[in-house]
């Protein structure tokens, strides 16, 4: 049966108005062209909905049914507008995030408080992956938007570019000698090296800035965090490559130093991933612009 909802709206207006006046009043129709679709319906439907009297209505047998599942079925149909409105008003809605945890500890966080300031009533979904895992996430509809180490080699996807981040290498006391000096990364090959695992970006990009100097640094300890890379490090079993800002706070108390390397160890770029032509939510936008500025 194919009706035009807009009779429904019709008959559901004119039931809550109790006449044709008064829903034609509402709708901003002619009270003529309510009785017509009210007739229509009828037609269509093969049922008498209303019984008429003077100018009293009454709903019928089959119009009080079919009046029961039209409210229900109006009813949802407001619940999804106001809905809709919260989300476009961000007083709901959800964001995920994809970002390693140094990403989101030392990067992020700033700006995750800031937008739960500015709009509470919004859930942020955080999602603890690598950047190669996070491009997965991003293609599978798992997130919305991730934060990863580039370059990244991916398909239909916009990269924007955010910031560049330092790596440093950094050791306890116990290795004093090589405190204060310019030392040559070739060097280090002598000491247990402390690196993050191999899947992760960070370590892809150093071993590719290894392998144009022409250097092998074998890692006696590889570990999926920066921060257990610093801890490690912290109580002296070996030099760690970490990122700068993970370690500030036991170089400034002295539990460890900064390793002045010959040679400069290049900067990473952290950029912005989002999928090309998939929309983002109206709260994802307003992440992705507060990110950008």
């Amino acid at each position: 049966m194919d009706i035009n909802f807009e009779l429904y709206k019709i008959f559901y207006h004119t039931v809550t108005s109790s006449s044709f006046s008064n829903a034609a009043e509402k709708l901003f129709i002619t009270q003529s062209a309510v009785s017509q679709a009210i007739k229509n319906l009828e037609s269509k439907i093969g049922a008498t909905l209303f019984f008429r009297h003077n100018r009293n209505l009454k709903l019928t047998p089959e119009g009080e049914m079919l009046f029961t599942h039209i409210e229900q079925a109006y009813n949802f149909i407001k619940t999804g507008e106001q809905k809709l409105t919260e989300i476009q008003n961000l007083d709901s809605g959800e964001i995920r995030i994809g970002a390693s945890d140094t990403v989101c500890k030392y990067f992020l966080m700033p700006y995750l408080e800031n937008f739960h300031r500015l709009y509470p009533k919004v859930k942020l979904q955080f999602i603890n992956r690598t950047s190669p895992k996070i491009l997965d996430n991003l293609k599978n509809g798992s997130i919305d938007l991730g934060i990863v180490t580039l370059p990244l080699n991916g398909k239909n996807v916009t990269v924007y570019e955010l910031t560049n981040v330092t790596d440093i290498f950094v050791a306890a006391p116990k290795y004093n000698e090589l405190k204060d000096r310019q030392v040559k990364l070739a060097e280090l090959a002598g000491y247990p090296l402390l690196l993050l695992e191999k899947a992760s970006s960070t370590r892809r990009n150093f071993d590719g800035f290894l392998q144009d100097k022409q250097l092998n640094l074998v890692p006696e300890i590889e570990l999926e965090s920066v921060d257990l890379l610093v801890e490690f490090a912290r109580i002296g079993m070996g030099v760690a490559h970490v990122l700068k800002e993970s370690a500030l706070a036991p170089i400034e108390n002295g539990e460890l130093f900064e390793i002045k390397t010959a040679e400069k160890i290049p900067q990473r770029q952290l950029g912005l991933v989002i999928m090309r032509q998939v929309p983002l939510s109206k709260a994802a936008e307003v992440f992705v612009n507060l990110l950008n500025c």
